[in-house]
Parts: structure tokens; sequence; C-alpha cells
């Protein structure tokens, strides 16, 4: 057993990466776009995903100093690459702490009734204050919230079948795939796990592969279930916050259970992604504490207060935009790895590079970025 726990580990590191609150907006943009097209879109970005990470993976293991995506983008493409990456970091940090605070606002108000507004404006006041008190306690809660979010599909499939009606599940529309694709993007990103797996892993890097793998196809099959259900019981009631439908169609416990759940992932995610991106501005670009919380929390706060209050907007906008820019950058930075004749170390494992596969990845990825910004 002990030989496998190293390995379970590396699993588990990216599975909980992945698995978030963004799993509480897939089944409203499937809804609008189409049960069957959204498993499409499901489908080949998980794809996509796979081998974007295991170019990063291979990345990874071709380089002898740790780093993180930055590191690896300065090291390969030097400071143009180093600044696009840190944009694209920053970009959704900041997308995803708007999101976090959109969408507690509707989830307290769900339970409690009153105004999303004002919840919000309460909610960021307390987490706020946590990450300004630098509550790094927050980090260990991850791998827990990630069994409750299976604890949460669990539930609905025990409570939910009964009410599931297949003729919300039949429908597909060419028009509407890339609907769904930043919220699923955002939904399905991990890359910066990548990094922490040769950790996880040290003397053991060949299974970094078979980590990469299995670690992305347990959230698309976590995401598949959860779309179904949701999808299927709550049809054209399926909300921007999937739990607050939910509770809509199957009565005041899952209003409960599901809210309640939804409020404790996305408070962990924001306590996460706001002291990661406090000690980003404090420890690499030398802010002192107070300026270093300001930029992190109250940035989001202000878009918030000035008029961007929709939940899928937000994580579509992050997912396609932020997450289609660390995509590219990080195949990119592939192309230059596999150019160079002598690699700084031997990796575990290489992919051979086939142009044409990478084009349709790169093309997927600049398409979504582009009918976001248009649309």
């Amino acid at each position: 057993m002990k030989r496998k726990l190293p390995f379970l580990e590396a699993i588990a590191v990216l599975v909980g990466t992945i698995i978030g609150a963004g799993i509480l907006g897939i089944p409203y943009v499937v809804a609008k776009a189409g049960f069957w097209t959204g498993l499409v879109v499901l489908l080949v970005i998980t794809v996509a995903v796979i081998f974007v990470d295991l170019f990063l993976g291979e990345i990874v293991l071709s380089t002898k100093k740790r780093h993180q995506l930055t590191g690896y983008a300065e090291e390969y493409l030097g400071k143009p690459g180093k600044y696009l990456m840190f944009f694209s970091v920053i970009f959704s940090f900041y997308g995803a702490l708007l999101a976090y605070i959109i969408g507690e606002g509707e989830v307290l108000a769900a339970l409690a009734g009153g105004s999303p507004f004002i919840y919000s404006l309460l909610f960021f006041s307390f987490a706020s204050l946590l990450v300004y008190l630098g509550l790094t306690v927050v980090k260990k809660f991850e791998f827990v919230m990630t069994l409750a979010v299976l604890l949460l599909v669990f539930i609905v499939a025990i409570r939910g079948l009964g009410f599931i009606n297949l003729h919300n599940l039949g429908s597909f529309s060419w028009q509407k795939l890339f609907w769904p694709y930043g919220v699923i993007f955002f939904a399905m990103s991990g890359a910066s796990a990548i990094p922490q797996l040769r950790d996880c892993l040290k003397g053991r890097e060949k299974l970094i592969k078979t980590a990469i793998i299995t670690g992305v196809f347990i959230p698309f099959f976590v995401y598949l279930i959860f779309m179904f259900l949701v999808v299927g019981i709550a049809g054209v009631k399926t909300t921007e916050v999937a739990t607050i439908g939910l509770g809509q169609v199957m009565g005041r416990l899952m209003v409960i259970i599901g809210n309640l759940f939804a409020f404790f992932t996305m408070a962990t995610s924001f306590l996460a992604l706001g002291l990661a991106l406090k000690d980003t501005y404090q420890l690499d670009l030398k802010l002192k504490h107070f300026w270093a919380w300001a930029l992190a929390c109250l940035v989001p706060l202000l878009i918030f207060i000035f008029g961007l209050r929709s939940f899928i907007k937000v994580i579509g906008t992050v997912g396609a935009i932020g997450g289609g820019l660390e995509g590219l950058l990080i195949l990119v930075i592939y192309l230059k790895l596999k150019s160079l004749k002598v690699k700084q170390r031997t990796p575990e494992y290489r992919l051979k590079l086939l142009w044409p596969f990478l084009l349709i990845i790169g093309l997927i990825f600049i398409g979504g970025f582009i009918y976001t910004l248009v649309s």
C-alpha cells in the first residue's frame, strides 16, 4: 500500500485543484446550449486539457529547476512570456474572486431571503478580513471540499432520480457549441497543479503521465454525472448557481443541503485564491502587507460594485480568456522545448510532436477566446 500512496496523493492534488466552484455553473450553460451540445464540449475540452497538462508535465520533467507557470514561461520564452503568463494568472484569479463574491450573494439569498447584493458585501467583508489575517488553515480543506463535491453528487443522485425528465436531455445545437465552452474550461482547469506532481512523485516521476490522465478523467466523470442530474431534474429552471435551481425543484431540504455546500465551496475557493494573490503581490512584487491585500481583494469588489454581477458571464470569460491564454502559452513553451537539441534533464516520458493535433487544440483556444470577446 505504501508504494501507491504517493501516486494517490498526486491524483488527489490534481483532482482537488480541478474540482471546485466551477461545477456549480456547468449545468446552467449546458441547459441553455442543450445537453448533448454540452456533452460534446465537455469531451473535447477534457481531451484538450489532458494533452495540455501532459505537455506541461513533460516541460516540468525536462527542466532542472522547480517553477510555477510564470517561471516556466520565463525559462523558455523570456520576459514577454513571463508577463503574458503572469497576466493570464492574475486575470483568472481576479475573475474567480469576482465570481465567488457574486455567487455567495445569490446562495445566501436563496437560503435566507433578502438582497443578493447585500449578502455579497457581507460575505466579502468577512472573507477579505480572513485573507488580511492570513488564514492559511483554509489550504488544508481543499481535499475535504473535493470529498464534499462527491458527496453532493451522490446525494443528488439518490434523491433526484425520481425527478429526472428525459425530455430535458434531448437537445443538440451546432450554433451553441461555444456557449458552454468558457464555463466548462474554467471548471476543468488545473494546470497550476502539474508542477506539484513532480514533488509528490519524487523518485517515481514515470507515474506523472498516468496521474495526469487519471486526475483529469475523475473530474470529467463527476461533472458528467452532475450535469446529467441537474439538467435532467431542473431543465429550463436550471439557475446560474446550480444548487439554487435544484432546491426550487426538489424542495427545502435540497435548498439547505445544496446551498450550504455551494457556500462553503465558494468560500474556501475565495480564501485560497485571495491568499495566493496576496502572497504573489507581497512575495514576488515586494509590496507591503496592506497594499498586497488591497490589490488582491478590493479590485474584484470594485468591479462587482460597479455592476458586473453575472456568475456565469464572469467564469465563462475567465475560462475562455484567462484559461485560453494560459493554454496557448503552454503550447508555445512545449514547441520551444521540442526545438531544443539539448534538454536540461531527460524527462521520464516524451510525447510525439503531432503538429495537426497541436494546431487543432490551439484553434479551439483561439476560437473560444474570440467568441467570448465578440459575444
